[in-house]
């Protein structure tokens, strides 16, 4: 009877225990999430949905995430013997340590992450960590004080956890083992339900959490963590899952694609591979330059309704130039526009191209549609080509040269992300001149690197903006559109600028941020073709990337075959069709109208106006349109159709 009692006691001593861990995870998650709620509550409100709903989806999602936690210490305390109390007593001491601080450092991480990106740590965050150099680099110039408070947070609650755990678990071993393993279903299911989180077909996952319209509303009820977690399950194990958005034929889905894009499939083993004659051909054919902009957003350009001056130069470069107005990026990071400018592709699910296995080579370019006809090739870059896989998709896709951080001979400015933005177009103007002295054709992409958080560039070159931060977006932002202007004057001088087409586009925009389930409007960017030879005019139509794109070959003068999702104005002037990635979800534009698709869920259908998404009847054959989107471009990838 005696033994009985003892073994009951001290299962409901380690049940308490356990518990208490789960009630701490779970507060701690909770201050977070409330402290996010205290921070955005005016953007919040204004949303006009239910968001008091956040918390007890919140307190869902907390569950899963600390259910997952407590999986190991069961069942080293329900199923191993006695002899190993002392080592299961030690390990989960520290293990439960680890996790408190973990758990603690990303909830600190979320405000600031949050606040530059809109959304919680999410795939972004896992792939900032391949690249510590830049990061920490960045992260220490841009978040001193953030840092410091976060270290001294988690030194005062490993202190106190250490000091009040001595006796962890010390009375779980006196249950009998026999009687230990009687509670290992009934507390393993007891988990099981906690992580499963539904008793539905679909576990809960973190598209539960979209509940709403509002965006920022769904990131409140989401878990930093959970997020994180998934990121990683979705890039490393899931990421081509185009079933995600719903099951289709790829007959049906190449067909919808083909007519959003206006573009034939043609041979499906090379789809939507044809034949385009340029509107502009001539017997010397231009040089291309494509001067991809970091972050350049729309909001901030005169020519685009700015009032502020800090884009002189593209402004005045607007009149000379095809300009776009309506101008969309595909996605939210560099990779994404790198792909839509130079390969003329768009977002697939999980990771982007540049740093997919399956694109590293035979990816179609505009180096290796050029070589043939003679072109020479490169990339230049201020800062280390290796990050974001750069420099290995570049080289593997026919680019001949790669210019980076360590070919430039005493650059006038050095910053985290490598040498300013004025260093790279001096080096690139060198390289043109030798060029054009050799009567060589070429094709070049430059990127720039100065709009990028801590906002570095070197002093003197413009006059800085009064009232805002000397090391803010806009600063930074004036001194690219100095870059830009410096570019395009240089080329002037030195004669190669009417052999020459120049394709200056953002990447995307700063920060894509906004109260919509897709904030479309921060999708809005900057974009003009400019050159010997080049007509101004402002295209007013809605367009994106891979239409720039095609409008730059068209205006070099050679007739080209070519895969490129998108079409040349003056091929096409008509088209209205946009797609964007936010995150895992996909938006499809037509005109006014806009269909979001999420994973695992149905799709939902707005109309856009004055810059934001209002909701509308479903329109189901253009959630179905974007859903094919998804199929096509990840049958493409996957089956290295995009040549």
């Amino acid at each position: 009877m005696n033994q009985a009692l003892g073994n009951m006691r001290a299962v409901k001593q380690t049940l308490r225990e356990l518990f208490s861990f789960y009630l701490l995870f779970i507060t701690i998650f909770f201050l977070g999430r409330l402290g996010l709620f205290v921070l955005y509550y005016d953007r919040i409100v204004e949303a006009h949905v239910n968001h008091w709903y956040s918390f007890v989806l919140g307190l869902q999602m907390d569950t899963i995430v600390a259910s997952i936690i407590l999986v190991i210490p069961v069942l080293l305390l329900f199923t191993l013997p006695r002899l190993m109390a002392g080592f299961v007593q030690k390990f989960l001491r520290l293990y439960f340590l680890v996790f408190l601080l973990l758990v603690v450092y990303i909830e600190n991480a979320t405000f600031p992450f949050l606040a530059e990106f809109d959304v919680r740590p999410n795939d972004i965050f896992i792939n900032y960590l391949d690249y510590p150099t830049e990061v920490l680099g960045n992260i220490w110039e841009s978040y001193k004080p953030q840092l410091l408070l976060s270290t001294i947070m988690l030194g005062v609650v490993g202190y106190f956890y250490w000091k009040k755990t001595r006796k962890l678990f010390s009375q779980s071993f006196e249950a009998a083992w026999w009687f230990r393993l009687l509670w290992v279903v009934p507390v393993s299911a007891l988990l099981f339900i906690g992580i499963r989180s539904s008793f539905g077909h679909r576990a809960a996952n973190i598209s539960t959490a979209v509940y709403t319209s509002s965006h920022l509303v769904n990131e409140i009820a989401k878990n930093s963590l959970f997020a994180i977690g998934y990121a990683y399950y979705s890039q490393k194990v899931h990421g081509g899952d185009a079933d995600k958005y719903g099951k289709m034929d790829l007959d049906e889905a190449y067909t919808r694609v083909s007519r959003q894009l206006r573009i034939p499939v043609g041979d499906r083993k090379r789809p939507f591979y044809r034949e385009v004659k340029s509107h502009f051909k001539t017997d010397k054919p231009k040089n291309l330059v494509i001067f991809l902009q970091e972050s350049l957003g729309a909001q901030f350009v005169g020519a685009l309704g700015n009032k502020e001056s800090i884009t002189p130069n593209i402004d005045r470069l607007s009149k000379e130039s095809i300009f776009f107005d309506n101008l969309y990026s595909n996605g939210t990071r560099s990779i994404r526009g790198i792909a839509g400018s130079v390969a003329g592709f768009l977002p697939i699910p999980g990771k982007g191209v540049v740093k997919r296995n399956k694109s590293q080579s035979d990816f179609f370019t505009v180096a290796s549609l050029l070589k043939p006809k003679g072109y020479h090739s490169s990339f230049i870059y201020g800062g280390m080509s290796n990050f974001d896989n750069m420099r290995s998709w570049f080289l593997g896709n026919g680019f001949e040269k790669i210019i980076e951080q360590p070919d430039y001979k005493d650059p006038a400015f050095v910053g985290v992300w490598g040498v300013s933005d004025e260093d790279l177009v001096i080096r690139a103007n060198a390289e043109f001149v030798k060029y054009h002295k050799e009567q060589q054709p070429f094709v070049s992409v430059l990127f720039s690197s100065t709009n990028h958080m801590p906002f570095e560039y070197p002093a003197g070159r413009i006059e800085p903006i009064e009232g805002e931060p000397l090391n803010g977006v806009k600063n930074a932002i004036k001194f690219a559109d100095y870059a830009i202007g410096k570019l395009i004057d240089d080329a002037k001088k030195e004669g190669y600028f009417e052999e020459t087409v120049f394709m200056v586009i953002s990447d995307h925009n700063v920060r894509t941020y906004g109260d919509d389930l897709v904030p479309v409007h921060m999708y809005h960017i900057m974009g003009m073709i400019l050159g010997g030879g080049v007509k101004p005019q402002h295209i007013s139509k809605l367009s994106t990337q891979p239409d720039v794109l095609a409008t730059a070959l068209d205006t070099i003068g050679l007739d080209l075959s070519y895969p490129i999702l998108g079409k040349s104005f003056f091929e096409d002037p008509e088209k209205q069709m946009v797609l964007m990635q936010f995150h895992d979800m996909y938006a499809l534009r037509n005109g006014n109208k806009v269909t979001v698709i999420r994973p695992d869920k149905g799709g939902l259908t707005f109309v856009y106006e004055n810059k934001h998404l209002h909701s509308s009847d479903h329109n189901k054959s253009l959630e179905r349109d974007a859903a094919a989107f998804v199929h096509v471009l990840n049958d493409m990838y996957q089956n290295h159709l995009y040549k």
